[in-house]
Formats: structure tokens, sequence, C-alpha cells
């Protein structure tokens, strides 16, 4: 072989060396370490393409705790022609069911007028279930309040069932069931993928916190102040919702959501430890999901 055939040769084999070295380091960079979780369940996707980049007993039905208003939420915005101004009395009947189960509450004061947007806002962010009564009472069909409540609650069941979600169920409008209330970390990542198409919805869980001015049974004013239950929304670039859950059986659930670059990543935890895990759990997913 003369000295230009292996020059020739020598080149092809540098060549194919540092391309391989190219190749290498690119399969190496789309596919990060998955993580270990704390949470039993866990489902994570490319919201854009609907792809699932994370699975951990994904389909495996659990207890959602307040999760749940996720729904509730997507199923008063989907009303025909939702007046979002329209006014709420708020009833003892929500103040009573909040102090008979020790469930979080936005404050609700009964006599005051709120708007269904309100309502909204106050179901999101500080996780009240008074609210969340309001909105089933409201928007469920019936004479009676209990009626009107078991027609919303259909009205949810309909929902999971018009997405094709067949580990689904809701028997309460916030969580707070009687034992067949649950969903699966991917049922619920695509509730809320739904949801997120609309506007409202998007621009209530990226909410840290609101002051909202609401009628008193006197026709004054007073103003209610909501931080939101989320943290992702303070420590993790991109966040932009959505809701947190908790319970005796649901443990500490997260559902979330964050956009970078124009992707946007959304996907659920059920069952983790503590808050504190749950938080934790997520950002480990949303940055694997960014790096897939």
């Amino acid at each position: 072989m003369n000295r230009a055939a292996v020059a020739a040769t020598v080149s092809l084999t540098a060549g194919a060396v540092l391309t391989g070295g190219a190749f290498a380091s690119t399969a190496h960079a789309a596919a990060p370490p998955t993580p270990t979780i704390t949470a039993k369940g866990g489902f994570v996707m490319n919201d854009g393409t609907g792809k699932a980049l994370y699975t951990k007993t994904a389909d495996t039905r659990r207890s959602t705790g307040s999760t749940t208003k996720i729904m509730t939420a997507k199923v008063v915005l989907a009303q025909k022609n939702l007046n979002l101004d329209s006014k709420v009395t708020v009833q003892k009947a929500y103040s009573d069911y909040i102090v008979k189960n020790t469930a979080s509450s936005a404050r609700l004061i009964v006599g005051d007028k709120v708007t269904v947007r309100q309502l909204l806002y106050g179901l999101m962010l500080p996780s009240g279930c008074d609210a969340a009564y309001a909105l089933a009472d409201k928007f469920g069909s019936g004479s009676t309040r209990a009626a009107r409540v078991k027609s919303f609650i259909g009205k949810m069941n309909a929902s999971a069932k018009s997405l094709g979600l067949k580990n689904t169920h809701f028997d309460s409008f916030d969580g707070i069931g009687s034992g067949s209330n649950y969903s699966t970390p991917r049922d619920l990542t695509k509730i809320t993928s739904s949801a997120m198409k609309n506007s409202t919805f998007r621009a209530i869980v990226k909410t840290k916190s609101t002051k909202q001015k609401v009628t008193t049974k006197s026709g004054g004013y007073r103003y209610m102040s909501w931080s939101n239950t989320n943290p992702l929304l303070s420590s993790y670039s991109g966040a932009i919702g959505v809701k947190t859950g908790s319970g005796p059986t649901a443990k500490y659930c997260l559902v979330f959501a964050a956009t970078r670059n124009g992707k946007t990543v959304i996907g659920t935890v059920l069952t983790s430890t503590s808050a504190t895990t749950r938080t934790a759990d997520a950002k480990k997913l949303l940055d694997y999901g960014f790096k897939k």
C-alpha cells in the first residue's frame, strides 16, 4: 500500500472513531438514567405528542385526594353557555361540610356572593372543598342539593368515560369519597392534559396567589386571599401548574406540568410519603421528561 493509500485509511479510521464518538455521546444524552421516586405510582408524558416518557405502576388504581378537583374544574368549564361572572350565594351546608370532614377550605363565608370564576380559584389554589361543594351544587341538576351533587358527580364520570379512561371513577366532587373515588397516574395525567386546553383553567392553576373582591350578605364587600398549595410554581423553572392532593388513603399526590423551550411535560405522582417527597418526585420526573 503506498503512502497516499495509508494516509487515506488512517483518515477514514480517525473519521470513523470521531463519528462513532459523536454518535455515542448523542445516544448517551438521549437516554438519561431512569429516576427513582418515592411515590407508589407515577406517569409522565410529552403533552404535545401524548408520548409516555416514564411509567411506574401507571395503570394501578389509587385514591387521588384533592387532585380529584381537576375534574371538578374541567366539568364546570365544559358547561354550555358558561358565565364565569355569575354569582353563587355561599350556603351554610358548605361550611358545615368543611367542619364535619376537617377538610381543606377556601374559607368561604355564609351569605357571601362569589362568582363562578372566584369559586374556581378557591377550588384550585387553597384546594377549597367548600368551593367544590358550591360548584357541584350550582352545576348539578335536581330539586334537592343531594340530587344536584349526585348529578354533578355523574358528569365527572361521564367526562372520564368520554376521554376513554377505564381506570377512573369518582364518588365525590373533591376527593373525600366513600371508597370508590380512584384514578391512575396515566388517567389523571390525561384528564389534566385535556383540562389544560382551557385557557381559564391554565390561568388559574399557574396563579401563585390571588386577592378576590366578593360581595357580602349585607351588600358590602370583602377581599378573599388565596395562595396556591403547589410549591412547584415557586421552585421549578417553567412550572405552569397544576394540583396537589392528600388524604388518609391517598397519602400525598401531585399532578404537575412545566414548559421549557416550547416543550410541555405533564405528569402525576400518587401515594408519595410526604409533601416534601411528592415535590421531589415531581421535580425528578420533570427533569427526566425534559431530557427524553
